[in-house]
């Protein structure tokens, strides 16, 4: 199953690989138009989050390599460390940096920056919250939006699966575990997250920065909170200043001339206007 980025206005890439051919050993230029020598398929899987970037990265490198098909499938960062690990795909996504154990058993690439923000409906008054007070919303100290300058109605806490990066990340902001949150709703993949604050104006919940404000600008009715003063943006998590950034990662275990000739382009400055159209930050 290939599951990416949909936009608001509807979805906006799908992949799936159906062709699978030998690869071969012959020299690799990623960015040479016309005939290619690789052929083959190459399957990822692994964040919802870089999944888009992965698609739009696949159909480039698809364009100059004829005999290649790339499948994206989704799954969650754990899932992609996991497959990449196996050998059951050959490369895995992941929106948060790897464990000591992970990283030891696994190559990164860090293909772009990110950052985890809070989000509410656009309709909603409330335009920042501190650290503290999204701690008490999620551990249920804080039920009602007009504690915190909203309307007087209650907080539907938003949380995410477990497997899912931007648990981890928030928990451990915090200082707490994930158990800690006592959550009315769970989402899996960014856009069950984005689809449950577009129709609920008294939602809260956390996603990717970038999948955010892609979503935003077209026409998505969402709010990125401020966080302890910090603008959820890409500028300030560009600049460094924005607490809840993180990178996002291709993971390989094995490597072959067709991952190898994938990753170099996905890595390279062609890919730079894709990065940035998908509202993410080039790494540094």
């Amino acid at each position: 199953m290939s599951i990416l980025r949909f936009s608001w206005l509807g979805p906006r890439v799908l992949l799936a690989a159906i062709a699978c051919f030998a690869c071969s050993d012959a020299p690799v230029d990623v960015a040479a138009p016309g005939p290619s020598a690789l052929a083959g398929k190459l399957t990822l899987s692994g964040s919802s989050t870089l999944a888009p970037l992965a698609a739009e990265i696949g159909k480039r490198f698809e364009a100059s390599h004829p005999g290649v098909r790339i499948d994206v499938q989704t799954g969650g960062s754990s899932r992609g460390i996991a497959d990449a690990h196996s050998g059951r795909v050959d490369i895995g996504m992941s929106s948060r940096a790897l464990t000591t154990s992970e990283g030891a058993a696994t190559r990164e690439h860090v293909v772009a920056r990110d950052g985890v923000a809070f989000a509410v409906h656009a309709d909603n008054p409330v335009q920042a919250l501190s650290g503290d007070q999204l701690l008490a919303i999620y551990r249920g100290e804080l039920t009602r939006w007009s504690e915190v300058g909203g309307d007087d109605a209650p907080i539907v806490v938003v949380d995410r699966a477990e497997g899912r990066s931007e648990l981890s990340l928030v928990a451990d902001y915090f200082g707490v575990v994930p158990s800690a949150f006592r959550a009315g709703l769970v989402c899996g993949e960014t856009q069950h997250c984005v689809k449950t604050l577009v129709g609920n104006p008294y939602a809260i919940a956390y996603l990717s920065v970038g999948a955010a404000e892609f979503e935003r600008d077209r026409g998505a009715p969402l709010r990125l909170l401020a966080l302890d003063g910090v603008p959820a943006s890409r500028d300030s998590v560009a600049s460094g200043a924005y607490p809840l950034g993180r990178p996002l990662l291709f993971v390989t275990r094995a490597s072959s001339p067709l991952s190898e000739a994938f990753l170099a382009l996905a890595l390279s400055p062609e890919v730079a206007d894709l990065v940035s159209g998908q509202a993410f930050v080039a790494p540094r």
